[in-house]
């Protein structure tokens, strides 16, 4: 029996990074979804926030350092951002800096 379902792996192997502006844009947008229900309102509002400020223009470098940094732990980015913790520098991308740097300015930090 056939099914009409695809799995994860076959959408992201074939489409979500062939760098053309239609995956671009869909990977922006799975994105800013992400960072705004991450679970934790605090989160979600720095991490979003930030997401949505910067999202449109990223590349997609930028895009799969985003991505990654979304795979972290709510409470070490939490910590991170609102200088709770030093970030670590094994952790230290440069988009992690440029989040870390953006959601202290606002917290007034």
């Amino acid at each position: 029996m056939q099914h009409n379902f695809t799995t994860p792996s076959d959408t992201l192997s074939s489409h979500a990074f062939d760098g053309s502006e239609d995956s671009l844009a869909a990977r922006r947008r799975r994105l800013k979804f992400r960072a705004n229900h991450r679970g934790t309102f605090e989160t979600d509002i720095l991490i979003g926030g930030f997401v949505e400020d910067t999202a449109d223009s990223l590349s997609a470098t930028e895009l799969a350092d985003m991505e990654s940094i979304l795979e972290m732990p709510d409470p070490d980015l939490t910590d991170w951002l609102f200088g709770r913790l030093p970030l670590p520098e094994e952790k230290a991308t440069p988009m992690l800096r440029r989040m870390v740097e953006a959601c202290r300015a606002k917290c007034g930090k």
